[in-house]
C-alpha cells in the first residue's frame, strides 16, 4: 500500500469534525492515472490528492470515481500540508495563505464543479433532511442568522460512489459566496465549519481549519 497521509478539513471551533482527506505526498509513486483512481476508490475518502511537486504545490484530485479539476477541501487540506504560497491545480492556479488557526485558498466559482444549490426556509429543515437518491449533486442550506452571515448546510453528492453526505465541501461553499456576494460563516454536515468571502475579480476566498488525523 502506498503511503499516505489523512488529514481533517474544516474542522470545527474545538478541532472535532471536518472532512477526511488522502494525501498521497509523493504521487510519483503512483504516476498513472488508473491506478491513482483505484487507490482514491480504495481508499474511500471523498476525496484523496496526489501531490506531483511539492516544492510548487502541483496536485491532482480524485474522489472514489472520477477525476476533479479543482476541489475546495482538498486544497484547503494540502495548502495546510505544504505551506506553500500556491497551488496548481488542472483547473488554474489556486492562491494559498496561513492565518492563524485557518488556512486559506482563493479561487474562482467556475472551476468548481456543478452544485444544486437549494435554499431551505430554516435550519431545522436542513437537519430533517433525508439522503436524497443519486443522480444530482446537492447542496442544501439555510439562513441561520441572514444579517451575521450564519448559515447552516448539508452536502449530498449523488453519485453513487459511497459517500452519501459529504462532511465539509469547499467548491460549494464557494459557489454559494459568489452567488450571495457576501462573507459567510457555514456550519457543515455534523459540526464542521466553512468560512468564505468574496475578492475583487470575482474570486472567493475560503477558509478552514485543518489537523493531522494520521
Amino acid at each position: 500500500m502506498t503511503d499516505y497521509d489523512v488529514l481533517r478539513v474544516f474542522c470545527g471551533p474545538r478541532g472535532g469534525y471536518g472532512n477526511e482527506l488522502g494525501v498521497v505526498r509523493d504521487g510519483s509513486r503512483v504516476p498513472d492515472r488508473d491506478d491513482r483512481q483505484q487507490l482514491a476508490a480504495k481508499l474511500g475518502f471523498s476525496e484523496t490528492v496526489f501531490v506531483d511537486d511539492p516544492e510548487r504545490g502541483v496536485i491532482d484530485i480524485f474522489t472514489p470515481t472520477l477525476r476533479l479539476p479543482f476541489a475546495g477541501h482538498p486544497c484547503v487540506g494540502v495548502a495546510w500540508l505544504l505551506d506553500v504560497p500556491e497551488l496548481v491545480t488542472p483547473a488554474g492556479t489556486v492562491g494559498t495563505r496561513l492565518d492563524g488557526e485557518f488556512t486559506w485558498i482563493e479561487a474562482r466559482p467556475e472551476w468548481a464543479p456543478p452544485r444544486t444549490l437549494r435554499q431551505y426556509a430554516t435550519a431545522a429543515e436542513v437537519d430533517d433532511l433525508p439522503v436524497p437518491p443519486p443522480g444530482e449533486w446537492i447542496y442544501a442550506w439555510s439562513w441561520e442568522d441572514e444579517a451575521a452571515g450564519r448559515i447552516r448546510a448539508r452536502a449530498f453528492p449523488g453519485r453513487d460512489d459511497g459517500i452519501e453526505e459529504d462532511e465539509a465541501t469547499g467548491a460549494a461553499a464557494l459557489l454559494l459566496t459568489a452567488r450571495l456576494g457576501r462573507a459567510l460563516n457555514i456550519t457543515q454536515g455534523t459540526g464542521s465549519q466553512l468560512l468564505t468571502a468574496p475578492q475583487p475579480g470575482g474570486w472567493v476566498e475560503v477558509g478552514g481549519r485543518v489537523v493531522l488525523e494520521r
